[in-house]
């Protein structure tokens, strides 16, 4: 540095000294002091250690993983977290020799820490830029967008006197109704509400994933609560158990939106969880599904039967109401009567009888069922059979001449059928009623700027899946890539179906008391095709990638 003309051999020694006094390294000292211009000193840091020099004025620090270290520890140490890939944390620092600060952040996040250089004031400037990033970005969200406070909700009722001063605060307001409205414009599905000791996030589920949207100041979080549980008509004192409520958004005379609102309270606050339900209905048509044609002709003549039971299957957020609702906007026509009962009621569909499940109230699924059954139905839809009283209702109907349709949670098809046994349905009942069992996953698809998947070696290719005659005529293989224009390389999703038909072979299986693997063993001789291969199916034909598809099924 003295060589450099940054600082004189006698200041050089006096801070020397006057390190060792105070028990600090010699560049600590120089950096704490300011007794050098912090950029010649970081040139010269650079060099000397072999560290990379970055311009922290040329990165985008709103992606600062700031939350994976303490404020203290940042402005202790003088570091400064910039990027996170896998298990290793760039960090940039001020003083190289500072080891020290290296392993503690090593320590305290559990990720391999590598350090990068800059200019101490800057690290200064950055860190305050980071901490204070969220409570600028709350301030632009919420600030000159009036029209953001006008907003139609149905379900908010007047409880600012008991809210002490969170739900009359215009800022909270806007802010709260912008993510909601976000999240419509990004096609979510759900938004999560999220307080942790020392940050705080929103995050929207898109095609399936969650992902941070933005990450308010956790001063916030309890602000942030109450306006939700005003908005729910929740009792927003209680915040020792959870509650459920629901907001109805109305954005015009006809496009409204549902929010159901689940809040729970955790180490750091309430998480409060709202599942986005499209008021204004949806319908598909079964083209539009990600039926593969066989399956497709086996679903129209399952739905067409007069009476029977169709059952589907999945986990949760599968898409198992979708395609119920689009058997029923295929049955839905003057000459039928068709219930639904639900929890919650998801799509609004005209021309339906649709009931929404209270189990406080003693509506349940049973209940409502022989009210149906006492009403004339024609098609009958229960949002899942959950116990062996809705089961054997359901059964009943199908078999006095109504169609049912409902869901079960399970992982296939055959696992469907031992189910219901397992619930206490006897196996002659099953075979009687149930005429087609339908499991089903959804997979991102990829977006038009997908690319050739790499080479892969034909062992690989077996291992996912892939036939040896497949694997001899070629096979044109995409991955994900992304754009401006899609999520991470994907965008929208389609159905994966395994599709049943519950035949005569089946059915003696059933009734000799088969396991689901000897169901499964049955239909595949019949050629029914599991999730597996439907995916990889889709994977040949360029809808979908490999990693999706080990995502949504299982080998």
């Amino acid at each position: 540095m003295v060589e450099e003309g940054l600082i004189s051999e006698d200041q050089a020694r006096e801070a020397l000294t006057k390190a060792a006094e105070l028990g600090r390294t010699f560049t600590s000292h120089l950096v704490r002091e300011n007794l050098i211009d912090p950029v010649g000193f970081a040139h010269v840091a650079a060099e000397q250690f072999g560290l990379p020099l970055i311009d922290l004025n040329a990165l985008d620090l709103r992606q600062a993983p700031s939350e994976v270290v303490k404020e203290e520890l940042m402005r202790k140490h003088l570091v400064l977290p910039v990027m996170k890939r896998g298990k290793r944390l760039f960090v940039v620092v001020a003083d190289p020799t500072n080891q020290s600060a290296i392993d503690e952040i090593a320590f305290t996040s559990g990720l391999n820490v590598e350090a990068v250089l800059a200019a101490s004031d800057s690290i200064s400037q950055a860190i305050d830029r980071v901490l204070a990033g969220s409570s600028q970005a709350f301030e632009e969200l919420t600030a000159g967008d009036e029209d953001l406070e006008s907003l139609s909700f149905e379900a908010q009722q007047q409880q600012q006197e008991s809210a002490d001063d969170t739900s009359d605060d215009a800022p909270i307001v806007r802010f709260v109704n912008k993510v909601l409205i976000d999240a419509i414009r990004k096609d979510a599905s759900d938004i999560h509400f999220e307080p942790y000791e020392d940050n705080y996030r929103i995050r929207f589920r898109v095609d399936g994933m969650l992902k941070t949207q933005m990450k308010p100041p956790v001063k916030m979080a309890s602000r942030l609560s109450a306006r939700l549980k005003v908005m729910a008509s929740l009792d927003i004192a209680e915040r020792r158990v959870p509650q459920d409520g629901r907001i109805k958004l109305n954005l015009s005379k006809s496009k409204a939106f549902d929010f159901r609102v689940s809040t729970c309270p955790t180490l750091w606050g309430e998480k409060v969880v709202l599942r986005i339900l499209d008021g204004s209905g949806v319908f598909l048509g079964p083209e539009k599904l990600g039926f593969e044609p066989e399956q497709k002709d086996v679903y129209l003549d399952a739905i067409s039967k007069p009476y029977g039971m169709v059952l589907v299957t999945g986990p949760t957020g599968s898409g198992k109401t979708v395609s119920l609702y689009t058997a029923l906007g295929l049955l839905n026509d003057e000459g039928r009567n068709i219930s639904t009962v639900e929890d919650p009621v998801e799509i609004r569909m005209p021309g339906i009888n649709q009931v929404q499940q209270n189990a406080k109230q003693g509506l349940t699924f049973a209940a409502a069922l022989r009210a149906f059954l006492r009403q004339d139905p024609d098609i009958i839809m229960v949002g899942e059979i959950r116990d062996i009283e809705t089961a054997e209702i359901a059964i009943k109907a199908a078999q006095t001449g109504h169609l049912v349709l409902s869901t079960l949670h399970t992982n296939d098809a055959p696992q469907s059928i031992t189910r219901l046994a397992n619930m206490g349905v006897p196996p002659y009942n099953i075979v009687s009623a149930v005429h087609m069992v339908m499991a089903q996953r959804l997979a991102r698809t990829l977006h038009k700027c997908k690319v050739p998947e790499d080479d892969l070696p034909p062992d690989a290719l077996r291992k996912f899946g892939f036939t040896d005659e497949e694997i001899e005529n070629g096979l044109e293989l995409y991955r994900n890539k992304g754009c401006n224009l899609c999520n991470d390389g994907y965008k929208g999703r389609a159905g994966v179906f395994q599709v049943m038909p519950v035949t005569e072979a089946i059915e003696q299986v059933i009734l000799q008391g088969g396991t689901a693997l000897e169901i499964e063993r049955q239909s595949k001789i019949e050629g029914v095709i599991d999730l597996r291969r439907a995916a990889l199916n889709k994977v040949k034909n360029g809808s979908i990638s490999l990693v999706e598809m080990n995502r949504v099924t299982k080998d």
